[in-house]
């Protein structure tokens, strides 16, 4: 893209916000980003002044309250960031008149459905983590009608606290390891939804954008899997660079009571995202591979 355009993104320190990061400036774009105390989404007084840092052109906001079963016992918290926080920062942006991209989660549904989840259908969050990001949805749609919502699923990279983190450390811990063999996802690598961010960006800033560029997609990593099925990969990725694995024993939800109920069956259908912006996000084995290149390899420095 010849537009090298300066991007504000919120929150510095996550797994996508590294990654979009990299990404960007690798494109040739001007990424800022901020997080607490200059930006910070749970003191909406931090918001504007921000923004008016310097002349973005477009917002991305990575930052979320992501602690899924802490929000439970502190919904003000989650709700002050992934509600108002992200509607304060819409409606800012849209005073500016400067698009948005917001990411939000497949935990907007209950679970129940048998097939994958299209954006038309109805959301039914089982908790309070899952209520707070549906209802920053509807503030970000209401605060900056340029908008583009991606719901997404099952974060990983080689940054932060994230699944395959986690079972590449127990695998160093432990021969065997117990893992939810009744919860179905589709994993993403955050190094893939954010070059489907980057891809975005030639399509919003367009000044002959269709309406249609705009609102709500899916983008999740291409397949599905079960918790356990994607340990199984991980731990067969490790055995597969020289590095110590576990094996994994399959089990119940029920056998893994959790504070916040999690969806059973919270695939997302990205087709919408095809259709409309000829992204196809690729499958999650290939994000896979990259991330434990880069992970056992630095296993196998220490």
């Amino acid at each position: 893209m010849s537009q090298s355009l300066q991007v504000l993104i919120a929150g510095s320190n996550g797994q996508l916000a590294q990654e979009l990061t990299r990404k960007l400036a690798f494109a040739g774009h001007r990424p800022v980003a901020m997080a607490r105390p200059r930006l910070d989404l749970a003191d909406v007084s931090t918001i504007r002044p921000a923004l008016s840092s310097r002349a973005f052109d477009v917002v991305v906001n990575t930052a979320a309250y992501t602690a899924v079963d802490k929000a439970e016992d502190e919904p003000e918290r989650a709700v002050a960031v992934n509600a108002a926080g992200a509607g304060a920062l819409a409606a800012a942006a849209g005073d500016a008149g400067i698009p948005i991209i917001h990411v939000s989660t497949d935990y907007v549904f209950d679970g129940t459905k048998n097939s994958a989840y299209v954006e038309t259908d109805p959301p039914a969050p089982l908790g309070v983590y899952g209520r707070s990001k549906l209802e920053g949805e509807r503030l970000v749609a209401q605060g900056q009608p340029r908008h583009i919502i991606l719901r997404t699923s099952w974060v990983f990279s080689a940054h932060g606290h994230n699944f395959v983190k986690t079972m590449l450390r127990l695998s160093r811990e432990r021969t065997t390891i117990s893992v939810v063999d009744d919860q179905y996802g589709c994993p993403t690598a955050a190094g893939d939804l954010a070059d489907t961010i980057v891809a975005l960006l030639p399509h919003i800033m367009s000044t002959h954008a269709s309406p249609d560029a705009f609102g709500l997609f899916h983008a999740t990593g291409r397949g599905t899997a079960s918790w356990f099925s994607f340990a199984e990969a991980i731990m067969n990725g490790v055995a597969e660079r020289g590095a110590q694995r576990a094996s994994v024993i399959p089990i119940k939800t029920a056998d893994y009571p959790t504070r916040a109920r999690r969806p059973a069956h919270s695939v997302l259908d990205s087709s919408k995202l095809r259709h409309v912006h000829g992204i196809e996000m690729p499958p999650w084995q290939r994000g896979l591979d990259a991330v434990l290149d880069e992970l056992v390899g630095q296993v196998r420095q220490e």
